[in-house]
């Protein structure tokens, strides 16, 4: 016990019970493609938070009067870049908030995967892997199959975002079912939409009679994702991570690339594509909220992007037992953490079950950790979580190094 020399009050702050863990954002999108614009800004993840900033960092889709003299190359090449600049307009437009540019210098594989050097040396897919607070990523009209696995790949890897990918524009509903299973994710890291939205769009255009150039609206069709993904973070704010982005409206869509009915919905849900259908008086909407997994347990965009969120605000959540010796008094402290955790999530409905004990349990003691953890200062707690049925438990295992670790 301390002695005071002089006399006066005294206060000593004691830290007990564990430190409240706050929930990750899961609403961040990053685009990759080729902009108008820009050239500073090539391989370098951009934060962007409003279409306005997008256009003054990397321009906007444009069209002159010489368009029609262009190559088919240049031609394809406006348009990738129509459908990256809409799909960004389409995100804002639907709810989206922040989402970071990687823009790359064409849509070839090399470019958009790009290379991995180490940190400060990455470029396309690859340097998103210094963005940490990113959840979904966007290709928009990327829809190459070899493409299409390396950016799955990539979210299974990081294990805390998820691909939204498009189908070819012109593909019939047959195609369409036969495209996906050139793809696959067991764990549900991506999500197919399906078919293409007729939407306005900016562009800037300057006539022989303009003195300026203006802005216009255009109407074009555009891949899906971008506007999907802006649907994501819409759900996600207004309703939590743990609700489907499904029967949600898209914002500025006017019309379908085809019209997708109840029986060809069928056919397409069993192949895990999410269809985008409209109806009458009620507008067009996202009809489906499945991933492409082959796993039963992770075919629902909720469940996956849940887990997501839940294990990474708890790994973010418990950072500070690196300063701490790994004892019982530890163990007691991170089980309350994330119990409370859970139990907020539980309460707004996230996790199912009448009672905590049917939605989740937390163990953090001498079963979770051998001897040689312990000794070593491995910290190793197991997390059960009712996702889908009361007491029917997923279970992650979160792992951590204390400050009894040896270096």
């Amino acid at each position: 016990m301390p002695v005071y020399k002089t006399p006066g009050v005294y206060i000593k702050e004691v830290e007990i019970g564990g430190k409240p863990i706050e929930g990750v954002s899961t609403s961040v999108a990053a685009f990759i493609g080729i902009t108008a614009g820009g050239d500073s800004y090539t391989n370098k993840p951009t934060l962007i938070t409003s279409w306005g900033e997008f256009v003054a960092k990397f321009g906007r889709y444009t069209q002159t009067e010489k368009d029609d003299q262009l190559s088919e190359e240049e031609k394809k090449r406006k348009r990738e870049i129509l459908n990256m600049s809409g799909s960004v307009y389409g995100f804002f437009q639907n709810g989206g908030r922040r989402c970071y540019i990687v823009k790359v210098p064409d849509t070839t594989d090399s470019s958009i995967i790009g290379t991995d050097e180490g940190p400060g040396k990455r470029t396309g897919l690859h340097s998103l892997k210094e963005v940490d607070e990113v959840s979904i990523v966007v290709a928009p009209g990327v829809v190459e199959s070899s493409i299409q696995t390396q950016i799955i790949s990539h979210c299974e890897t990081m294990k805390d975002r998820i691909a939204v990918l498009d189908i070819p524009e012109d593909y019939d509903k047959s195609q369409a079912e036969s495209f996906v299973e050139n793809i696959s994710s067991e764990k549900g890291y991506a999500a197919v939409y399906y078919p293409w939205i007729n939407v306005f769009v900016e562009r800037e255009e300057k006539l022989p009679e303009d003195k300026e150039k203006r802005i216009v609206l255009e109407e074009t069709f555009l891949p899906p994702s971008g506007y999907v993904a802006g649907v994501y973070a819409r759900t996600d704010a207004e309703r939590g991570v743990h609700k489907a982005p499904a029967n949600e409206v898209l914002s500025g869509v006017i019309g379908l690339k085809l019209k997708i009915t109840d029986s060809d919905q069928e056919g397409l849900n069993e192949k895990n594509i999410n269809c985008i259908r409209s109806f009458p008086g009620r507008g067009i909407r996202i009809w489906g909220a499945r991933t492409i997994a082959s796993n039963e347990l992770w075919k629902y965009i909720n469940v996956r992007r849940l887990f997501m969120f839940i294990e990474e605000s708890i790994e973010e959540g418990i950072q500070w037992v690196v300063f701490e010796p790994n004892d019982k008094a530890l163990w007691d402290r991170v089980k309350q953490s994330i119990s409370s955790f859970l139990l907020t999530l539980w309460r707004d409905g996230a996790l199912m079950g009448s009672t905590p004990e049917e939605a989740f349990f937390v163990k953090c003691d001498e079963t979770t950790m051998t001897p040689d953890d312990i000794n070593n200062g491995r910290l190793i707690c197991e997390v059960g979580i009712a996702p889908v049925k009361p007491a029917e438990f997923v279970i992650i295992k979160i792992a951590q190094l204390t400050a009894s670790a040896k270096q």
